[in-house]
């Protein structure tokens, strides 16, 4: 027997619960929004309804209890978890696990899909480079705090609609920022030590992603560097610099789309082989090629470039 609601009842319950998701977006934080999409026959509630299952665990609306419910949870944790979508289906007339007297048979399928917060990206510097990076980013999707030592360049007349603009001393800025899991960093400073002091803070961060603009030459004095500080070493292999992927890219503008492009990248989580242009990234498929060889093993193929 289908379930009734009273349908101004469920549209407030709907409202609820989108109004909830944007409130974890903000927050920074992850869930999944699980959705009859199809049903036949007697199903334990109505079709379009939602449950929201949030990155603790908790969940706020029902797609009608019991062993389906009870699945579709574990499903929503590992599409948190995986952040891609996925499709269940469930025939309640056929096995009898979901005969606990609250259907009457029936199938429905459910369409699970990830919650995932609004990308933040952080920009360190605000002059040419950092300026196209902010302009694309945004159009691929990124809020941005754009973050610089000179009120002549970090300024809302430069970065319009930026979530926020910081033009104060670098260590000031990043005492009162906290990025996230969810967060991405791009340090473009115009100095070498400017680029040492925030990467310093940011690898000790949760940062998703940490990029830094130079030279591989640059990368790595400033790694020893910072190593020499006291700095675990281990923490640069997360860093991604020369940063963007290797297309070439000379000017500002196209220096940017690289940049944006590794973004996307690791935001969708690619799987296939990117020209990266990070010394980490290639100093592993070199320690990998060596590995290969002591083992007489094939040779792992090489990033395009």
């Amino acid at each position: 027997m289908r379930l009734t609601s009273n349908p101004i009842n469920l549209i407030i319950k709907m409202m609820n619960l989108y109004e909830e998701i944007v409130k974890l977006q903000r927050e920074g934080r992850r869930a999944a929004v699980a959705t009859i999409v199809n049903s036949r026959g007697s199903i334990p509630s109505f079709q379009s309804a939602k449950m929201l299952v949030r990155d603790d665990g908790s969940i706020a609306g029902t797609i009608g209890g019991g062993c389906v419910e009870a699945e579709v949870w574990q499903a929503a944790r590992e599409v948190i978890s995986q952040e891609k979508p996925r499709t269940l289906t469930f025939d309640l007339n056929q096995d009898p696990k979901y005969d606990t007297g609250l259907v009457c048979g029936g199938t429905l399928e459910i369409f699970i899909e990830p919650v995932l917060p609004f990308p933040l990206l952080y920009i360190f510097g605000a002059g040419h480079v950092a300026l196209e990076l902010f302009k694309a980013a945004r159009n691929a999707g990124f809020e941005c705090i754009v973050t610089d030592d000179r009120d002549a360049y970090a300024n809302v007349e430069r970065f319009p609609n930026a979530l926020k603009i910081i033009a104060r001393d670098f260590n000031e800025a990043i005492a009162e920022l906290t990025p996230s899991e969810s967060s991405y960093v791009v340090i473009a400073t115009r100095g070498h030590r400017d680029d040492m002091r925030v990467l310093r803070w940011a690898v000790q961060t949760p940062a998703r992603y940490i990029g830094m603009v130079g030279s591989k030459r640059k990368a790595i004095t400033v790694f020893r560097e910072l190593a020499r500080e006291g700095i675990d070493p281990a923490l640069f292999e997360r860093v991604h610099s020369p940063v963007g992927l290797d297309i070439g890219a000379v000017t500002p503008e196209e220096i940017a789309v690289s940049i944006v492009a590794e973004l996307i990248a690791v935001r969708r989580h690619s799987e296939r082989a990117l020209p990266h242009m990070s010394w980490f990234q290639d100093r592993k498929h070199l320690a990998a090629a060596d590995a290969a060889n002591e083992q007489n093993a094939p040779l792992p193929a090489p990033a395009q470039k």
